[in-house]
């Protein structure tokens, strides 16, 4: 089965932020690396980061007309930060490798999405 892995970081301390500060250094070096070797893992297509959502544009059409808004359509906290796609015997496995990305263990969350086979 393939899956897509959505990361979401909500809280989750980003570099360069105060919350990134006050992890230990311990942990600052243990989340890159932690992406890393998910990255590594069997099975795994790593995706691409996304710049914040704060510099997204959601695009509409009502009537015909084009309608852009600057910023994300949900809340900052639930925006999209990242994915990766997974191929896996199944669902446990998957939710496994999710269990891994530091985000869901830093304040976000991964959602685990079954890809359309054909």
């Amino acid at each position: 089965m393939k899956f897509m892995l959505l990361i979401q970081h909500g809280d989750a301390p980003q570099p360069g932020s105060p919350e990134w500060e006050r992890l230990s250094a311990e942990e600052q070096k243990a989340v890159p690396a932690d992406y890393q070797a998910i990255n590594q893992t069997p099975g795994v297509t790593p995706g691409q980061w996304m710049e914040s959502a704060e510099t997204a544009t959601t695009v509409r059409v009502e009537n015909g007309q084009t309608l852009t808004t600057d910023g994300p359509f949900v809340a900052v906290k639930e925006a999209l930060g990242g994915y990766l796609f997974f191929e896996a015997d199944d669902l446990d496995a998957a939710i496994e490798l999710a269990a891994r990305i530091p985000a869901a263990r830093l304040g976000g969350a991964i959602e685990v999405r079954p890809l359309k086979e054909g």
